[in-house]
């Protein structure tokens, strides 16, 4: 590309503590090379905002707005969407060259899960069959950790998973002391995490008790066990102990939830009319505890992805690295890439940012590695807590406050003139 051309970075899926920081990584890293990248748009709520021709323009954003994406959490800043482009939506595919076309983009970068690099490449492909010279290089994010192979060879692990590990070692710590407080009344405290029916989030539960020291279980979807099984464990650790903490993925199954599923087909297990940490807690109660007094549960919901206080400082860089490495990407090797975080050898904890072809993590799903589940299948191994501890740091994030409350990024309202005739997202019609 002879010229300076425009540029489209967006979201898609479930938000992350940090993913504004690996948009910042890409504002960033365009406004190093002004002789190659034009002005900086921001497609409004992800893909849907590219069909709808809603390009935010962050190129004429204040700094200190810019600045301020690093330390705020979820997608508010630039939206997101769970919008799937499928096979048969070519009018969809059309529409995004339409408008890649008129604005003069000829750099995509998305930042997403396996879902989105399938997107990423698609869009890629179809830019060249139409003629278009665009630049596509996906941006790693999932706090579900599934994006990959499961020798960790593409990407050891995507950014948002070292804050959801951190928010789980955190809180399952301050529920141990409330447990120890209370356990003559409620000696079991069941506790629902996200994941579906992948188990790196509830297995970061034991990143607050490396040395096994607390009553705590830990049942991921993948352990093969029943509800029969998960009694029988409690009531073994209340005749030892005389209470119990149960983390439990919000995969695991129990049965008929009443699930709900979004467009890309996965489980929305936080909008069912039932949840695994419920049905667990009257099944308990029902078959009776080992010890007085009742189980009783919490569900954490979408503050496990949104609570920027328990953000990993190093999930934090790592993730404004790969954002960054997206753009050097772009430049030195052009698209079809996946910006990619892989770990060095050795035993300090290190990484390096590459790349990875996009057809090759598109629609991957990882899954959690059977050899990390303990052998009762109530725990994770010590080699998962020596993969997964370097990811939620030392620190607290450094979170500006005004007036007491958290100062987030406030991006105005500015949009690139819209040069195309309204459209309707074939799916939405």
């Amino acid at each position: 590309m002879s010229k300076a051309r425009n540029v489209v970075v967006a979201q898609s899926g479930g938000p992350t503590p940090v993913i504004n920081a690996s948009l910042r990584g890409v504002v960033d890293g365009c406004r190093a090379y002004p002789g190659i990248f034009g002005t900086i748009y921001a497609g409004y709520h992800g893909i849907e905002g590219v069909l709808k021709e809603e390009l935010l323009d962050l190129s004429a954003q204040p700094e200190e707005e810019l600045c301020l994406l690093s330390t705020t959490p979820a997608a508010g800043a630039i939206g997101t969407c769970r919008y799937k482009l499928q096979a048969q939506q070519q009018e969809d595919f059309e529409r995004i060259i339409e408008v890649f076309r008129a604005h003069d983009i000829g750099y995509f970068f998305y930042n997403g899960g396996n879902d989105s690099m399938d997107t990423a490449h698609k869009v890629a492909e179809l830019a060249a069959a139409r003629g278009l010279e665009l630049v596509v290089v996906g941006v790693p994010k999932t706090i579900d950790n599934d994006v990959g192979d499961p020798e960790f060879r593409l990407i050891d692990h995507t950014p948002g998973y070292g804050s959801v590990a951190r928010y789980w070692a955190l809180t399952v710590q301050n529920a141990n002391e409330e447990n120890a407080g209370s356990c003559p009344a409620d000696p079991v405290l069941v506790m629902q995490a996200m994941g579906r029916k992948i188990g790196f989030i509830p297995a970061a539960a034991r990143l607050a008790d490396p040395g096994r020291e607390m009553p705590l279980l830990i049942a991921l979807a993948e352990s093969g066990l029943t509800l029969a099984d998960l009694a029988d464990a409690v009531n073994d650790i209340l005749r030892r102990r005389g209470r119990c903490l149960l983390v439990i993925s919000e995969g695991f199954p129990v049965g008929d939830l009443g699930e709900r599923r979004d467009s890309f087909g996965h489980t929305e297990f936080g909008a069912s009319a039932l949840t695994v940490e419920r049905v667990v807690v009257n099944y308990l109660n029902r078959v009776g505890l080992a010890a007085q007094g009742s189980a009783r549960g919490n569900m954490p919901g979408t503050d496990q992805r949104h609570n920027m206080i328990y953000a990993s400082t190093v999930d934090l860089e790592e993730a404004y690295r790969v954002g960054q490495k997206a753009v050097q990407i772009a430049v030195k090797e052009g698209g079809g890439y996946m910006a990619t975080i892989l770990r060095e050898p050795g035993p300090l904890y290190n990484v390096r940012y590459d790349k990875v072809p996009l057809e090759q993590v598109a629609n991957s799903e990882r899954r959690f590695p059977p050899t990390w589940i303990a052998a009762d299948r109530l725990d994770v191994s010590d080699e998962f807590v020596r993969y997964a501890r370097p990811l939620i740091g030392e620190g607290w994030p450094a979170i500006p406050l005004i007036d007491g409350r958290q100062r987030f990024a406030r991006l105005r309202p500015l949009f690139a003139g819209q040069k195309l005739p309204p459209y309707v997202p074939q799916a939405r019609r």
